[in-house]
Formats: C-alpha cells, sequence, structure tokens
C-alpha cells in the first residue's frame, strides 16, 4: 500500500503560479513511477504529467507543456507539480498517482491521492 497525500492548491488568478505537493508513505517510494492528474466538474479525469522512478523520464499532457514542470525527491519521498502561467481552463482538482508501470492512462495507476483544488480566475 502506498498513501498519497496531495497539497499546495488555492485560487490563483490567471498568469500566477503554484506549486503543488504530493507526499508518500507505506511501500517504497522509490519503486513507482509518479503522475498528476486532473478533473473539472463535469470532466473525466485527464492525465497532466508523469515522472519516472529516478527522474530520468518526465511526460506533459499538451495543454500543460511549457508551463508546468514536474520533480521529485525520492529522500523526501515527494513529487511536485509547479504550475506557472495559469489559465482559467486549468480550475480542477488535481490528483497524484503512483504507478509500477508509468503511463498516462489513469488504469495504469494503483495508488491515488484525495486531491487538492486548484482554482483560477480571470
Amino acid at each position: 500500500q502506498v498513501q498519497l497525500v496531495e497539497s499546495g492548491g488555492g485560487l490563483v488568478q490567471a498568469g500566477g503560479s503554484l506549486r503543488l505537493s504530493c507526499a508518500a508513505s507505506g511501500r517504497t517510494f522509490s519503486y513507482y513511477n509518479m503522475g498528476w492528474f486532473r478533473q473539472a466538474p463535469g470532466e473525466e479525469r485527464d492525465f497532466v504529467s508523469a515522472i519516472s522512478r529516478s527522474s530520468a523520464t518526465t511526460t506533459y499532457a499538451d495543454s500543460v507543456k511549457g508551463r508546468f514542470t514536474i520533480s521529485r525527491d525520492n529522500a523526501k519521498n515527494t513529487v511536485y507539480l509547479q504550475m506557472n502561467s495559469l489559465k482559467p481552463e486549468d480550475t480542477a482538482v488535481y490528483y497524484c498517482a503512483a504507478s509500477r508501470t508509468g503511463a498516462t492512462a489513469v488504469v495504469n495507476y494503483d495508488y491515488w491521492g484525495q486531491g487538492t483544488q486548484v482554482t483560477v480566475s480571470s
């Protein structure tokens, strides 16, 4: 089992920045590829970004490429999502997730956090 707890969400104006954190506990954090997803009201949960176990590989959705940066600190069992140049369409609940297989699909992720709300005002 892996327990994941997100933090760092909030209300920000368009063009602003937020840094999300996801703290993991339980089984060894470094065994897992980590991902961030988001879900707006009435929408499906969408892939945002992922990072491999050693941070060697990062992947981004086209909608956030160049604005968001994923990183992880295996010594602190934490994954981060730095979000810059935020847009109103980035408004959603953001979830972190852990996967042994990686990839961008929701079904590939074994463990999920409870989510943190990000609201971007225009």
